[in-house]
């Protein structure tokens, strides 16, 4: 199985050297601090700004990557929301992971809508391609019940983390495919989501 490790956004503001012995000044700790604080988000971006959909007239499908690189773009309700599930579900996450001899998988939050009753889903069918690599699922942490029924009423939900044998390339284009359907939309969120980090770190360096 292959590996890869899980991209980071690091938010680091710039502190210039200090003589021995002399504190730094308060301002720069500041910045120091929540920049290094894992439950702070400084930006501005709603989870449908991270979403593709993919749909059908039987289904449509959510998809919201789970890499820091983005999530911390998001506003702080945006980002408390998916932190909580994540660390809700982090021991489970953990398991699925090492049973699959994955150190960083990649993760990403699904749900699946029903456009009609008895509408089936397929989780293993939910690739993302990049660069003529394909990567599936290795496996979900469920957040709703009846989940791993893959059935759904009509206007029925199912919702689940996904975790992929590699994290997903957030910082370059991707192509979200289900069966016949995909999506090239990543793509066009890009430049989008370069001028919010350029954002978050002046805010951050004030």
């Amino acid at each position: 199985m292959r590996r890869s490790a899980m991209l980071a956004l690091l938010l680091a503001a710039a502190c210039a050297p200090h003589a021995s012995g002399q504190a730094p000044p308060a301002a720069d700790t500041t910045r120091r601090a929540a920049a290094t604080d894992s439950s702070r988000s400084f930006g501005t971006l709603s989870q449908n700004d991270l979403g593709l959909r993919l749909r059908s007239d039987e289904l449509e499908i959510r998809f919201v990557p789970l890499n820091e690189r983005v999530t911390r773009l998001l506003a702080p309700d945006a980002w408390q929301s998916l932190r909580g599930l994540r660390t809700g579900r982090q021991t489970s996450i953990d398991s699925v992971a090492r049973i699959n001899g994955l150190s960083d998988p990649g993760l990403a939050l699904v749900t699946f809508y029903a456009q009609r009753d008895g509408v089936r889903f397929d989780p293993q069918l939910l690739t993302v391609v990049s660069r003529g690599r394909f990567l599936r699922p290795v496996g979900v942490v469920p957040l709703s019940p009846g989940f791993s029924s893959q059935q759904l009423l009509q206007r029925g939900q199912a919702m689940a983390i996904f975790l992929y044998d590699e994290v997903i390339p957030v910082d370059e284009s991707f192509t979200l495919t289900y069966d016949t359907l995909t999506s090239d939309d990543w793509q066009g969120k890009l430049p989008m989501l370069e001028r919010e980090r350029a954002r978050v770190s002046s805010r951050m360096n004030r």
